[in-house]
């Protein structure tokens, strides 16, 4: 079954009893991830005037870049794992597409151990997301973590909607897409990023209505991502 046939609001079946955190193994990996969600999940500011034209002069210099996230890397301590540059600049939302979840060739994620989320065009359908100020110096490192190389996504350029502007930034699609559904830990970044950004209420109730493959074995990527927001909890707790 492709990734065209299968959309985020197609998926809705689920019964969440059966479906969500029914593991140990992926409850001890959740731990520290909850720990921090509180602090994580008030909305994000829209940036000030003065913040808009600064942005704009860098991208004019061609010292950063605007990237569009929609999946895990919703998420600010997931995406700064690798890129540590990045910065929000705004929600948005991306009008015309939708969002599924599948591998590339049908061959499942090792890190996620299931499909990952890519974005298919769809009229009338929207998906939103987090508009990320990156520098060109984590390019190299965002296309990697997209296994761009070996074919897997594709970057690409989309026109994205935020409260005040409509203007274009980087995202990446999946080539060769063949449906999956995600591991519950994956499903679970995503949410949190959802949350940690303010996407709108009942964008994160589609996301909650995401029925999973229900995959219950250790991922390494959540520890160290329970790291990472372990950290963060600890800087904010400092500040205060």
């Amino acid at each position: 079954m492709s990734c065209s046939t299968v959309s985020l609001s197609t998926q809705r079946q689920m019964n969440p009893e059966t479906n969500m955190f029914s593991c140990q193994s992926f409850i001890i990996s959740i731990t520290l991830l909850a720990a921090g969600i509180n602090l994580l999940s008030f909305a994000v500011p829209l940036p000030s005037e003065d913040s808009v034209m600064d942005n704009s002069t860098d991208r004019l210099n061609g010292s950063t870049f605007l990237y569009f996230a929609y999946g895990s890397n919703l998420l600010k301590e997931r995406l700064q794992l690798k890129n540590p540059s990045a910065t929000i600049h705004c929600v948005a939302k991306l009008k015309d597409y939708k969002l599924v979840f599948g591998n590339h060739k049908g061959l499942a994620s090792q890190r996620w151990q299931g499909g990952v989320a890519t974005i298919e065009h769809s009229p009338g359908d929207e998906v939103w997301g987090v508009v990320w100020k990156m520098n060109m110096t984590d390019l190299e490192s965002l296309d990697r973590q997209e296994n761009v190389k070996m074919g897997t996504y594709s970057p690409v350029e989309v026109n994205v909607s935020s409260i005040k502007d409509d203007f274009s930034c980087r995202t990446y699609i999946m080539n060769s897409c063949v449906y999956a559904p995600p591991s519950p830990q994956y499903l679970q970044v995503i949410m949190m990023g959802a949350k940690q950004n303010g996407l709108p209420e009942d964008y994160q109730e589609k996301l909650r209505s995401i029925e999973t493959n229900k995959y219950e074995g250790p991922l390494p990527v959540m520890e160290e991502l329970g790291e990472a927001l372990k950290k963060s909890k600890e800087r904010t707790e400092e500040d205060d």
